[in-house]
């Protein structure tokens, strides 16, 4: 897309030369006949060593408005050279934009990050860093859209495809009219007209294309329209004449209107302007919303934001128009802000000004309760590409449709792509921290682990240094959450996902125990960290005492299901040696028996065994005299691990 040329028309249609020089170059550019005034600048800049800025900046103005990205770059570079950061808005602009058209986008990076240091605006600032953020995001993603060129390309310009019934209108500069004899200098191709092609819904092709209501046709522009949900009322840009004359302005440019008309049996009546065009400014690029209520348009009308910018007007059922609205600063930006479409709730639009790939690139923006549009989102690719990408429009069910790209690998100058649409995925984030059940503290290096009914992995990730994490998930599922870290227990939470996509569901939170931490190590041997398992006098039944300590040995046991004990229980030295023994033995069987019935399986438990008073681990045996804190050492259960 030649940027602005259809918002403008030059009115000198050729200017030859036999020489070329610097007033003659300038008059080429101040004609807008950028395809002959980059050839001339370019001779003329071989022979000048100290060319002006003016004259840098048309050089590589001449080459940008034609979509020549290499050699405007080359000139840019230069004008930068010379003025550094005293570079206004729109040069940052478009040598960045240069930049990324030959993919360059390191440097492009640097140098919008330079632009926005100068200007100083945290705005601005935190819109790259969002919208960067997001194509970074895009680019590791499947993307939902496949796009193919279609057949009915010429080497001239084809863009701005629009539905129309069952068929598609379309702008193109194609030879097919007595008017072809005349070309439009910005880039030495014919005017536009407006085609109709039927549609093949197997493939999205276009054939069988014709001109669309010939009584329209004139010897200048018309292009880019748009129709009512009936195909009964059409809005078209073109060019504003008087008596098959241009209308001028105080720059000699002649602009654009919007004209509304009903179509009846393939003529078009009753034409009529728009009460908001002018002469003196742009209009086009005209969007009716589907139930006819909204009418989206681009101008260069005074008190912009920028070069372009998108308006909206409402209209009432008797036909009449608001006042234009401009969109504001969050859709539109210094440069140019183009090509609008309102469909299901959501404005696409294409923009120079966001941060995209290169040149224009399109974005969706949602409509909010508030009426106000949501921070615009670029498509990614493969709808947009470093070169234009614009005329985006979709069908009803959100399926299929088209877009307009100069991108390489087309058929000429602007190409129409069809695309399909594939349903994007649901997912939601859960996020939370893990840290150490004794300290408190963060742990780092958790495996988060997120898994649904059939044990099927739906996520995985670990935590960062501060304990944290975040997991992506599938909408609408139940997921199992299993935090596990080596030498520590697992831990295990439940998360049921709503279907409210890019949700994220907050502070699932886990607790993992190190294993050092639960257990005591002497001689080699490990047993679980327990206090005295007590037991009312001569019984083994187990006491809300016993109880708090075997939780711990159930905890462990559960957190390391690798773990396998065995269980030795004792008494000291007082009462019958055969008394103690059958009694510490029923207490070995009566620990093991609540730890089974917490739901450990019995087979992680080797042996149960009580031995008495045969194992004192001090000196109070048979007729000693020990004190009451003596004998407790002895009365003791051990729970062995024999395997972790």
């Amino acid at each position: 897309m030649k940027k602005l040329y259809i918002l403008s028309l030059v009115l000198s249609f050729t200017f030859s030369f036999a020489q070329t020089n610097l007033k003659k170059a300038d008059a080429l550019f101040k004609n807008y006949a950028y395809a002959d005034a980059s050839k001339a600048y370019e001779e003329i800049l071989q022979n000048i060593k100290s060319p002006t800025a003016q004259t840098l900046k048309n050089a590589a103005d001449s080459y940008y408005f034609i979509s020549d990205a290499r050699n405007a770059l080359k000139w840019y570079k230069k004008l930068y050279e010379v003025q550094g950061n005293n570079l206004t808005d729109i040069y940052y602009l478009r040598y960045i934009q240069s930049l990324k058209g030959v993919m360059d986008y390191d440097e492009a990076d640097k140098m919008t990050k330079e632009y926005l240091t100068k200007k100083g605006d945290q705005k601005e600032v935190n819109r790259y860093v969002a919208q960067k953020a997001k194509i970074d995001s895009l680019s590791k993603a499947k993307s939902l859209y496949t796009v193919k060129n279609l057949d009915i390309n010429t080497s001239k310009s084809d863009f701005g495809a629009t539905f129309f019934q069952d068929r598609i209108v379309f702008t193109s500069a194609r030879d097919t009219t007595k008017f072809s004899e005349k070309l439009y200098t910005w880039n030495n191709q014919p005017f536009l007209n407006l085609y109709v092609a039927e549609r093949n819904p197997a493939d999205g092709s276009l054939f069988n294309e014709t001109v669309f209501l010939p009584n329209v046709m004139t010897k200048y522009h018309e292009a880019t329209a748009s129709f009512d949900a009936a195909g009964k009322t059409i809005y078209y840009s073109t060019n504003i004449v008087k008596k098959n004359k241009l209308i001028i302005d105080e720059t000699k440019t002649n602009n654009f209107q919007i004209v509304k008309g009903d179509i009846v049996n393939n003529k078009l009546e009753n034409p009529q302007k728009v009460f908001f065009d002018s002469n003196d400014y742009s209009v086009g690029h005209p969007s009716l919303s589907e139930d006819g209520q909204w009418l989206f348009f681009a101008s260069d009308m005074p008190n912009g934001i920028g070069e372009t910018d998108l308006y909206y007007v409402k209209i009432a059922a008797d036909g009449t128009m608001s006042s234009p609205v401009n969109l504001g600063p969050k859709i539109n930006t210094i440069g140019n802000d183009l090509f609008p479409f309102f469909h299901n709730g959501n404005l696409y639009f294409s923009s120079d000004g966001h941060y995209g790939y290169g040149d224009l690139d399109v974005y969706e923006s949602k409509l909010l309760a508030d009426g106000t549009f949501s921070d615009p989102v670029n498509l990614g690719a493969p709808i947009n590409s470093n070169k234009d990408d614009f005329s985006f429009i979709i069908d009803s069910a959100d399926n299929y449709g088209y877009v307009s790209s100069n991108r390489e690998g087309g058929k000429g100058d602007d190409d129409i792509y069809f695309f399909t649409k594939g349903k994007p995925v649901c997912n939601q984030t859960i996020s939370g921290m893990a840290t150490d059940r004794k300290t408190k503290l963060p742990l780092a290096d958790v495996t988060i682990m997120g898994y649904n009914s059939y044990s099927d992995v739906l996520g995985e990730t670990k935590t960062n240094y501060e304990g944290k994490y975040a997991i992506i998930v599938p909408c609408g599922k139940v997921v199992k959450m299993i935090a596990a870290k080596p030498n520590y227990s697992n831990d295990e939470k439940t998360v049921e996902t709503t279907n409210e996509n890019e949700g994220e569901i907050k502070d699932v939170n886990f607790e993992l125990s190190n294993y050092d931490d639960l257990v005591v190590k002497k001689k080699g041997v490990e047993k679980v960290d327990v206090n005295p398992i007590y037991f009312d006098y001569d019984k083994y039944d187990i006491t809300p005492l016993a109880i708090e300590e075997l939780t711990k040995v159930v905890f462990i046991m559960k957190k390391f299901p690798n773990i396998r004990i065995k269980i030795e229980s004792h008494t000291d030295s007082r009462g019958k040696d055969s008394y103690n023994l059958k009694l510490s033995d029923n207490r070995a069987k009566s620990t093991r028996d609540y730890i089974v019935s917490q739901d450990i399986d019995a087979s992680r438990i080797e042996s149960a065994i009580g031995y008495g008073e045969s194992r004192l681990i001090n000196k109070c045996k048979n007729g000693v005299k020990c004190t009451e804190n003596e004998h407790l050492l002895n009365r003791r259960s051990d729970f062995i691990i024999i395997q972790k």
